[in-house]
């Protein structure tokens, strides 16, 4: 699957994000990709990452969180969401098909692999 890597995708802590990625997502497997720091779930895809970001430290996105990190929502093409880690650099970008999967399960099942980063801060309002 043909993506476009991040500006920032050669980074070394993105390797160390991608290595921990799960192959499965809530019943998604992963699918092969061509870009580095980047990785896709589904047939047809519902889950596409990519790390390698600018850091995000202030923002009017709206902020969830999910097993301890926090992620700025960006719904503008909703039902595709776009959850971007607040304050880890580099930053990771997820988007998910939300028709197809609930987006608080895949950022969960992804914390193990992303929360590797320690964020500077956290946001200081938390939408549920």
């Amino acid at each position: 699957m043909a993506l476009q890597p991040a500006a920032d995708a050669n980074n070394p802590d993105c390797a160390e994000i991608i290595v921990r990625l799960p192959d499965e997502i809530a019943g998604e497997d992963r699918r092969s990709v061509n870009a580095q720091s980047t990785a896709a779930w589904g047939d047809p895809v519902s889950v596409l990452l990519r790390c390698g970001l600018e850091p995000v430290e202030v923002s009017t996105l709206p902020c969830v969180s999910a097993s301890e990190i926090d992620w700025l929502v960006d719904d503008a093409n909703a039902p595709s969401y776009r959850f971007i880690s607040f304050a880890t650099a580099p930053a990771t970008e997820v988007i998910i098909d939300s028709s197809r999967l609930a987006g608080v399960t895949v950022l969960e099942q992804l914390a193990g692999s992303v929360g590797v980063l320690e964020p500077t801060k956290r946001c200081t309002e938390i939408t549920n």
